[in-house]
C-alpha cells in the first residue's frame, strides 16, 4: 500500500511547484515566441498578439478612459513571477479600462500581466522622450510586497550558534506545580 501512495504524493508535490500565477485561459492566448526585446524594438509589428510580461511598477496614472501602469520589465521565472530586478529590458505600459488605485498598485510592487499588444506610446521620463510598448491588460496579478522581518535582525553580531529554546536561567524562575492547597 505504501508503495502505491508514495509516487502519488511525490507527483502531487512536484506538480504543486509548477503552478502559474495567471489563469490557464489567459495563458492559452499568449504567443510565447514573442520576447520583450522584440516587442520593444518594433511594437507595431505585434499589434493584436497577446504577451505575458512582468516586472516592477514604476508609476500609475488614472485618466477618464481608465488606468495606466508604467512597469520596469523583469524576466519571469518558471511560475511566471518576475525575478528581482537585476536586469531589465526597459519599460512598458499596461492600459486598463478600470480605475487603478495608486495605494494598491504601489510603486515597487511586482506584477505579471497578460495583455494584447496595442502598439506604442510616447511619454517623457524627466526631460527625455521614451517610446513604450503599450499592452491592454487581460489579466493582472500583483505580488505581495516583500518587507523584511524587523525582529529577525540582531542589534549585535549573532553568535555562531543560537538556540531560541535554550535558557540557562530556567531553574531560577521555575515554580513547582501545586495540586492541593491546605
Amino acid at each position: 500500500m505504501r508503495v502505491r501512495i508514495l509516487p502519488v504524493l511525490l507527483l502531487g508535490l512536484f506538480l504543486s511547484g509548477c503552478a502559474h500565477v495567471v489563469s490557464e485561459k489567459s495563458l492559452s492566448l499568449v504567443d510565447a515566441r514573442i520576447t520583450f526585446e522584440e516587442l520593444k524594438r518594433s511594437p507595431d509589428s505585434f499589434i493584436g498578439k497577446y504577451v505575458l510580461l512582468g516586472g516592477t511598477i514604476a508609476g500609475v496614472r488614472n485618466q477618464k478612459k481608465g488606468g495606466e501602469l508604467e512597469v520596469l520589465q523583469a524576466p519571469l521565472d518558471s511560475s511566471d513571477e518576475p525575478e528581482v530586478p537585476g536586469y531589465s529590458g526597459g519599460r512598458f505600459l499596461v492600459a486598463s479600462p478600470d480605475f487603478l488605485d495608486p495605494l494598491v498598485y504601489k510603486t515597487g510592487r511586482r506584477i505579471t500581466v497578460v495583455g494584447e499588444v496595442k502598439g506604442k506610446a510616447t511619454r517623457t521620463i524627466d526631460e527625455m522622450e521614451y517610446v513604450y510598448p503599450l499592452v491592454a491588460a487581460v489579466e493582472i496579478h500583483l505580488f505581495e510586497q516583500y518587507e523584511p522581518d524587523r525582529f529577525y535582525y540582531y542589534p549585535y553580531p549573532p553568535p555562531f550558534y543560537y538556540d531560541p529554546f535554550w535558557d540557562p536561567w530556567w531553574h531560577y524562575y521555575r515554580r513547582p506545580f501545586i495540586l492541593h492547597r491546605r
